[in-house]
């Protein structure tokens, strides 16, 4: 008797083209929302890349067999008492070239429901299949934490090298499982380079969207992946939003005293530690160039120098303290 028992997936045929440098596997970046998407922050990530980059199917997962309907029903429209459309539940796996044509994958759409073991063997199938070189995993969790300071993202993984900027949770924590930790688990039993990042959001904020996290979340992706991602857009929606937070918290003394609360909290949390991780990074900081970095640029500024040219501003001739040009 034949098996028609439905497959997980489909590939895509023809496959498009996944271009990474030589000898370098494509990072796979996963955004299922449905667990840990405070502020939908992660969901909001990858309509975000999709929507800014290049982007096309490379395989689609079989929602039948992942999603229960009634826990996660899809919308249905009726118009003039017809029906006329249902929103579908996508779970696919796309290709996606960065702004400088380099290749990422993105597993994105609703967690499945169901078969999360059967699941994250597909996902590892396709890990292998496409030589997938590191894994990383996007959350946001609510956490007692105020707007008026840096967010932070924590993050845990298989290789230190690859979270060493990143602050830690120096602790054995349990939590909920949720499918994507089901495919960090597998991943690293295979010996493969994955990571979890997680923004902390404040957790007054968390049932509205929140794109502080949304962006600080692909900063820290990116920084990872080495990948050039265009988020000018969400730094200036977190901007935006983060005005408004502003002025609805000047108009009511009890959520400033809660705020207050809290930057007394993070403050002390940060200091501590700070204090047992001297040589990390803080939350806001940018990456500091190391001395091999400072030593090229000083060499192409001594190389300006020799061929008579003004380091700062060409051969024109003006240098960082002449006056500018009236308009």
């Amino acid at each position: 008797m034949a098996d028609h028992k439905p497959s997980m997936y489909e590939l895509e045929y023809p496959a498009p083209e996944v271009s990474t440098p030589e000898n370098s596997g494509p990072t796979l970046i996963i955004a299922l929302h449905g667990y840990a998407d405070a502020g939908q922050a992660v969901e909001a990530g990858a309509k975000h890349l999709r929507a800014a980059l290049d982007h096309r199917t490379l395989a689609s997962f079989n929602s039948d067999e992942l999603i229960d309907y009634r826990s996660r029903r899809p919308v249905v429209t009726i118009d003039h008492n017809e029906v006329v459309r249902s929103d579908d539940l996508n779970l696919g796996l796309d290709v996606i070239r960065d702004s400088q044509g380099k290749s990422f994958l993105l597993l994105s759409g609703p967690e499945p429901d169901l078969r999360w073991e059967a699941f994250s063997r597909s996902v590892s199938e396709l890990a292998d299949r496409f030589n997938v070189d590191k894994t990383v995993c996007l959350y946001a969790a609510p956490m007692a934490v105020p707007h008026t300071r840096p967010l932070v993202i924590t993050a845990h993984g298989s290789n230190p090298e690859t979270t060493s900027n990143f602050f830690k949770m120096d602790t054995k924590i349990t939590i909920p499982g949720s499918a994507s930790l089901q495919i960090e688990r597998m991943l690293t039993k295979k010996g493969r380079d994955v990571s979890g990042l997680t923004a902390h959001v404040p957790h007054y904020l968390s049932a509205s969207d929140y794109p502080e996290a949304t962006w600080q979340l692909l900063n820290a992706a990116a920084s990872i992946a080495e990948l050039d991602l265009p988020l000018r857009s969400l730094q200036a929606d977190a901007e935006r939003v983060m005005g408004l937070v502003q002025e609805q918290v000047a108009e009511s003394q009890e959520i400033q005293a809660v705020v207050h609360a809290l930057e007394s909290q993070y403050d002390e949390e940060l200091a501590r530690y700070q204090q047992e991780h001297p040589q990390q990074l803080l939350p806001g900081v940018t990456d500091v160039p190391s001395g091999e970095e400072l030593g090229q640029e000083f060499e192409k500024f001594l190389a300006e120098l020799e061929q008579g040219e003004d380091p700062y501003h060409g051969d024109n001739g003006s240098g960082p303290n002449a006056e500018e040009d009236t308009p």
